[in-house]
């Protein structure tokens, strides 16, 4: 089996080295300093550098000549601290949504389109159906996918739906003005269901989870075999899934 480490780019590497070396003692440093800590030519680590400044994972010094940690990596722990935040406070309700419907039950976020899951709980019946921690779904043919695309700025759903669109079963809508159409009802409604839109045989239900600002940051959904989704039982668990994002989203700041 190889060493996980065969795999790493060597620029990559070489960047994230760099980040490493400014610590308390040295959270300042210039490019020879850079060089020498993690053994680089100097010309090397000047072009990584300036790599990282430009997209501000490192800034200048204020005497102009040395260099420093960025702004950009604080917003990138921001974003980790809240989604530990987010997956803490979410896990209580998603427990009881298991233990009322015995179905799975995912916490999913919007990552560069697509959606993202990074918490699942499964129900005890025999026949499940869940995506795994880690897995991405595309987001114009999923029911929380589709929930994150109803809430995204006019610019941002554009530049989702003029991306190509895989036809995954006979009921896969890949039609931007169909589409759109079915954002407007999941925003009128507060929920999205879809029904083999990405696989056959499964009916998924959802409900947004907002943050203090109102923006929607997350989605809770149950992705359950169509043989036990009747219509009634759809509508019930649509319910209950709103209630519960509401809990989360309260835990969150929400305060509507």
């Amino acid at each position: 089996m190889k060493d996980p480490t065969d795999y790493n780019v060597r620029a990559v590497e070489r960047a994230l080295q760099i980040l490493e070396c400014f610590d308390n003692e040295h959270p300042e440093r210039g490019i020879s300093e850079i060089a020498q800590a993690v053994e680089l030519h100097k010309a090397t680590a000047h072009r990584i550098v300036t790599t990282l400044v430009n997209y501000g994972y490192l800034e200048r010094a204020d005497d102009g000549q040395k260099y420093r940690l960025g702004l950009e990596l604080t917003n990138l722990g921001f974003k980790v601290i809240h989604r530990m935040d987010l997956r803490r406070e979410a896990l209580p309700y998603m427990k009881q949504l298991v233990e009322q419907w015995d179905e799975t039950c995912d916490l999913s976020v919007f990552d560069r389109g697509s959606v993202l899951y990074i918490e699942v709980l499964r129900g005890t019946r025999a026949l499940t159906v869940a995506a795994a921690v880690g897995q991405r779904l595309p987001a114009y043919c999923t029911a929380s996918g589709k929930l994150f695309l109803a809430h995204l700025p006019p610019g941002e759903l554009d530049a989702v739906l003029n991306q190509p669109m895989i036809t995954y079963t006979k009921h896969t809508v890949i039609s931007p003005d169909e589409i759109r159409k079915e954002l407007e009802v999941i925003r009128n409604q507060g929920y999205a269901i879809d029904k083999e839109g990405f696989e056959v045989g499964v009916c998924a239900v959802a409900a947004p989870i907002h943050n203090r600002k109102g923006t929607v940051i997350a989605v809770i959904g149950s992705p359950s075999p169509t043989t036990r989704m009747m219509p009634e039982r759809v509508a019930e668990m649509a319910e209950s899934f709103k209630e519960a994002a509401r809990g989360i989203s309260h835990r969150m700041g929400y305060d509507k």
